[in-house]
C-alpha cells in the first residue's frame, strides 16, 4: 500500500487528489492531510478517510480543527507537518499548497527521502537548486504534478536527456487570449477568474490570465529538467497537448489528454505504473482541430518574465514569485488594474539585488523584500 500525505488538501489540487484516491481504492491510502486554515474541510476529509493526522498552518484555526476532529492527531505549523512527513509509514507527499507557503513541506519531503508529487510550482521557482540537492542527498524522487511538467516528464521517457533539443510548454492563453490591449487594461477580477478550459483556484487562474503562470512554469522546468537554453512556451487554446519534447533527430514527442488535473496527480502517485482511471477518458475524434501560436508579449508582458528570471538566476525566481503573489492579491482586492500585475513584478525584479548562490535564509529574505516592494509599488 502507498500512504500519502496531502498538503493543501482543501484547495483545487487537494480536492482532485481526493478524487484520485477514491478512484485508486485501497492500494493508495490517505495518511494525513494539511490545509492553511480550513478546519471544517479537514474534518470532512477525516470523516471519509481513515487519516492518522490533520494539520493547519494558521494558529487561529487550530482550536477549531482540534474540536472538529476528536480522536485524530492534530497539530499546527511547519514543524508538525514535517514530523508527520518523517513518519516511516509515509511514502508520497503531494505538495499542493498555494504559493511560497508550500516550500517548507516540499523541502521536508525530500529531506526525509519521500517521493515528492510536486504541485506547488513555487517551491521549485523559489529554491530549485536546494530542492534538487536535498533529493540527491536523500535519494528522494520528484515527480511533477503540474499538467505541463507532468507532460514533459512523461515525454522524456522516450529518450536520453542529452538527446533533447528543446522543451515546449503549452498555455491555454487564459480568458483574455482574444482581448485587445485596451480591453485587458479594463479587465475586472471577475473577468480574470473565468478560465476557458481549467478549473483552478483564484490565484493560479489570474496567473493564467496574465501568462505569469507560464513564466513560473518555465522557471520550474529550468530546474526540473536541466534545460536552461532550450525552453519555450506556445499558446494552445484547446489545452489538449500539455507539452512537447523535441529530440536531436527531429522527433517530437507530445503528451495529450483532457484538461483534467486528476491524470497527472494519479501518474505521480502510481509512477512508474499507469493505473486505470475511472474519470472521463480522452477521444481524439471529439476535437476538430488543434491550434498553436506564439505568445503576444505586447498584450501579455508577464510571459517574458520567466526567461528574464532564468537569465538572472539566484534569487530572481523567489523575487518574481513573491512580487506576483502580492500583485495578484492587490488586483483581486481592486487596488490595482490588471496590467499592473506584470508591471509590478518587472519593477520589483529590476530594482532588486540578486543573490547569485542563495541559501534558504537568502531566499526567504529575498521573498520578504520583494513582498514589501510589491506592496509599496505604484505603477
Amino acid at each position: 500500500m502507498t500512504r500519502v500525505v496531502l498538503v493543501g488538501a482543501t484547495g483545487s489540487i487537494g480536492r482532485s487528489t481526493l478524487d484520485v484516491l477514491r478512484s485508486l481504492g485501497p492500494s493508495v491510502s490517505l495518511h494525513a492531510a494539511f490545509a492553511g486554515s480550513d478546519a471544517a474541510g479537514l474534518s470532512a476529509i477525516a470523516d471519509e478517510f481513515d487519516v492518522a493526522a490533520l494539520g493547519v498552518a494558521d494558529e487561529a484555526a487550530y482550536a477549531a480543527l482540534r474540536d472538529a476532529a476528536p480522536g485524530v492527531r492534530t497539530g499546527c505549523g511547519d514543524a508538525f507537518c514535517e514530523e508527520v512527513i518523517a513518519d516511516p509509514a509515509v511514502d508520497v507527499v503531494v505538495s499542493a499548497a498555494t504559493g511560497a507557503a508550500g516550500l517548507p513541506a516540499s523541502l521536508a519531503t525530500l529531506r526525509h527521502g519521500k517521493r515528492l508529487a510536486l504541485a506547488n510550482k513555487e517551491s521549485m521557482v523559489m529554491a530549485g537548486p536546494l530542492l534538487l540537492a536535498e533529493a540527491e542527498r536523500s535519494g528522494a524522487m520528484i515527480v511533477p504534478v503540474d499538467s505541463e511538467h507532468s507532460a514533459i516528464f512523461q515525454c522524456l521517457q522516450a529518450g536520453r536527456r542529452e538527446e533533447v533539443a528543446s522543451i515546449v510548454l503549452t498555455a491555454s492563453g487564459g480568458p483574455f487570449r482574444t482581448w485587445s490591449k485596451k480591453q485587458i487594461a479594463n479587465a475586472k477580477p471577475a473577468d480574470a477568474l473565468i478560465h476557458p478550459t481549467w478549473s483552478m483556484g483564484p490565484k493560479v487562474t489570474v496567473d493564467s490570465a496574465s501568462l505569469l503562470n507560464k513564466s513560473l512554469e518555465l522557471i520550474e522546468a529550468h530546474w526540473l529538467f536541466d534545460q536552461p537554453d532550450h525552453l519555450e512556451m506556445v499558446i494552445h487554446p484547446q489545452s489538449l497537448i500539455h507539452g512537447f519534447v523535441e529530440y536531436g533527430d527531429g522527433s517530437i514527442i507530445a503528451q495529450m489528454s483532457r484538461p483534467d488535473m486528476r491524470l497527472p496527480i494519479q501518474y505521480a502517485l502510481t509512477y512508474p505504473a499507469r493505473a486505470p482511471a475511472s474519470f472521463h477518458r480522452f477521444s481524439v475524434t471529439d476535437f476538430a482541430e488543434l491550434t498553436f501560436h506564439a505568445p503576444d508579449l505586447d498584450r501579455f508582458p508577464g510571459a517574458a518574465l520567466g526567461a528574464q528570471a532564468i537569465a538572472l538566476g539566484g534569487t530572481a525566481g523567489a523575487i518574481v514569485n513573491a512580487a506576483n503573489e502580492v500583485a495578484v492579491a492587490r488586483f483581486l482586492d481592486g487596488a490595482i488594474p490588471f496590467p499592473a500585475i506584470s508591471a509590478t513584478v518587472l519593477a520589483v525584479l529590476e530594482n532588486a539585488s540578486i543573490q547569485p548562490d542563495p541559501n534558504l535564509d537568502d531566499i526567504y529574505r529575498a521573498d520578504l523584500a520583494a513582498r514589501e516592494d510589491a506592496a509599496n509599488c505604484r505603477i
